[in-house]
């Protein structure tokens, strides 16, 4: 993460806002699993196998898998295309249009997060090295030992700034699940709406200062 630009963390902080924002709704929509942190769901599914909940087990173990689909789709057009950037994100406002589209059409369900899942999965293949997720943007476990370590440093005479980035991207993903809660409120079709636009805002942003270093 350290070696993030400005307006990469710029980007990343804006995606993990999203990314809380959808998972409270996805979270409120499936009667508490999540979109884009498995290891809650991992756990989940551990505790209903031995509670006698095989339908709420087979959802999370459902979510799980399709995250990673989503994570290795992204993974592979990352590594055949130049950018694979506002394919990713578009992408996902599309598949967020796809489920409140159901939702208003009356065929919502938990089932239909799995679309989520996979394109929250995707989004965390934005920022790699060395084959892994430099930042992670749709879980704040890594992120938090990130700002851990950080504040390590800190203490020990390191950086006195590397704790700031972690914290924001924690607090970028909490404030969005602030947000998302309360946007559901209104409506799960219109939070989700909401979030689409949000994406395909930054994606034609990413487009654009893709051109603008071209010429």
């Amino acid at each position: 993460m350290k070696h993030a630009t400005k307006r990469g963390l710029l980007l990343s902080s804006c995606l993990a806002l999203i990314a809380g924002f959808v998972d409270a709704i996805g979270f409120i929509e499936t009667g508490g699993l999540f979109v884009s942190f498995m290891s809650g769901n991992s756990t989940q599914a551990g505790v209903d196998v031995f509670a006698g909940h095989a339908h709420v087990a087979i959802l999370s173990v459902y979510l799980i898998v399709a995250f990673v689909v989503g994570v290795t789709i992204a993974g592979v057009a990352a590594a055949r295309t130049r950018d694979h950037h506002p394919f990713v994100v578009g992408g996902a406002a599309v598949a967020l249009v796809a489920v409140a589209v159901l939702d208003l059409a009356g065929a919502g369900s938990a089932w239909n997060y799995g679309l989520v899942s996979m394109v929250m999965g995707a989004i965390n293949t934005l920022y790699l090295a060395d084959g892994r997720a430099r930042i992670a943007i749709t879980y704040a476990t890594g992120t938090l030992v990130s700002l851990g370590l950080a504040l390590a440093a800190l203490v020990t005479g390191g950086s006195h700034t590397a704790w700031h980035r972690p914290l924001l991207l924690w607090g970028a993903l909490a404030l969005g699940a602030v947000a998302g809660a309360a946007a559901h409120r209104l409506g799960t079709a219109l939070s989700l709406f909401a979030a689409a636009g949000i994406l395909a805002a930054l994606a034609v942003l990413i487009v654009t200062s893709r051109h603008r270093k071209l010429h």
